[in-house]
């Protein structure tokens, strides 16, 4: 499926600083677009149903995929997380640029349905560092954390598969970066080629 927008997966461990660096990055990027994911997890914090996530129960989760609504879906710290297909291919099919907040297993389902994905995965700068700002969020008990981290293990194994790792050591430097792989996409040949077709056809060149 070849679209004029461009498509970004973002992938990260827990506290990595993933959902910071894609919020800083939407309000430089007018052009880009947050596909808000559906989950079974509760809201943390000041999260906002339709926001962050479309927070859905069970039940109407598992029936959604039923409906082949989403464009991938996994289980992640035990909860339920999915894209929604419909929103995705609307927005990549008007020319917008879409990024996307997933795991790794749904970077991967996303790649093999949409081969032009960009994928990018984001590292903390060392596991001392990711396990303190586990702690400095506050929400998680000492438990949650202990396994988040060893998930984060599994996870950042999985790095390798990406096209583009940025580390977060220091904030702005990885944003710097984001903003450089997002803009970089854009200059690429195909992605010009779809999205400028009509200059390619004036020019007559394919």
């Amino acid at each position: 499926m070849e679209t004029p927008g461009n498509l970004f997966v973002v992938a990260a461990p827990s506290g990595a600083g993933k959902s910071s660096l894609v919020k800083a990055l939407l309000e430089l990027d007018s052009h880009l677009a947050l596909s808000v994911s559906h989950t079974t997890r509760a809201p943390r914090g000041q999260e906002q149903h339709g926001r962050e996530y479309w927070f859905v129960d069970e039940p109407e989760f598992r029936a959604m995929v039923a409906r082949g609504e989403f464009f991938e879906w996994a289980q992640v710290h035990g909860k339920l997380y999915g894209t929604s297909r419909k929103a995705i291919e609307e927005r990549l099919n008007h020319g917008e640029d879409v990024v996307l907040e997933i795991d790794w297993q749904g970077a991967q389902q996303i790649q093999r349905l949409f081969p032009q994905t960009v994928t990018i995965f984001i590292l903390p700068p060392s596991w001392d560092e990711l396990e303190q700002r586990l702690k400095r969020r506050g929400e998680d008990k000492p438990e949650v954390i202990r396994t988040r981290m060893a998930n984060a293990r599994e996870e950042v194994a999985h790095a390798r598969e990406f096209d583009f790792v940025i580390i977060n050591a220091l904030f702005e430097t990885a944003l710097f970066d984001l903003k450089t792989v997002v803009h970089s996409q854009r200059l690429k040949y195909a992605a010009q080629r779809r999205n400028k077709s009509a200059v390619f056809a004036a020019l007559n060149i394919g």
